[in-house]
């Protein structure tokens, strides 16, 4: 059920040229939490279209995007980044994704195809997000940062309430940029324990 609101955001990042107004909800939360740093090394999960490789490849070193989609090839031309087409929950070794080091910080704007349906939404939204928890210790540096979209839901919120002690700090967020029909927020988690 894919719509797209042509907003004041979806103008502007076309006007802006970048591939989807997600852009913006990753920019509000860099600014805020500080997420990524110059010297990072960063892996986008599920990053098609890719608006937030376009924005993270500004700011960091090396950014990593996997995803289950062709690779988009407006993207190829971005220096230090670096695209797959796998599946992430399928890769047992940092060494397929092309890297030595584990990753610095792990960006997920993932959501599931959506049937309009609110259990079942949110459900298919908390199996992504528990996978990308599942990942995490095979990806994530000790000190690492993450951010993730959750569909709001009371599993969802047992769920992370679950697994905050994870982090030294983490922060529910939704970013104005997020449609108000929208029951989507961000996890910021700073510090991972590892």
């Amino acid at each position: 059920m894919g719509f797209k609101v042509k907003d004041h955001y979806f103008n502007k990042a076309k006007k802006e040229q970048f591939l989807a107004r997600s852009v913006y909800k990753l920019e509000e939360i860099d600014n805020k939490f500080k997420i990524l740093k110059k010297h990072d090394q960063v892996l986008d999960l599920g990053y098609y279209p890719g608006s937030w490789i376009q924005y993270t490849h500004k700011k960091v070193k090396s950014v990593v995007g996997v995803d289950i989609k062709e690779v988009n090839k407006k993207l190829l031309n971005l220096k230090g980044v670096t695209l797959l087409k796998k599946d992430a929950f399928e890769i047992e070794d940092i060494a397929d994704l092309g890297v030595e080091t584990l990753f610095d910080v792990i960006l997920s704007d993932m959501a599931p195809d959506t049937t309009g349906i609110k259990s079942v939404d949110q459900d298919r939204s908390l199996a992504l997000v528990e996978k990308v928890f599942g990942v995490m210790p095979t990806f994530l540096k000790k000190g690492g940062n993450l951010v993730i979209k959750v569909f709001d839901g009371n599993d969802a919120q047992m769920f992370l309430k679950s697994n905050k002690n994870l982090f030294e700090s983490f922060n529910y967020f939704r970013p104005k940029s997020t449609r108000s029909v929208s029951k989507e927020f961000f996890v910021v988690g700073k510090g991972y324990k590892g």
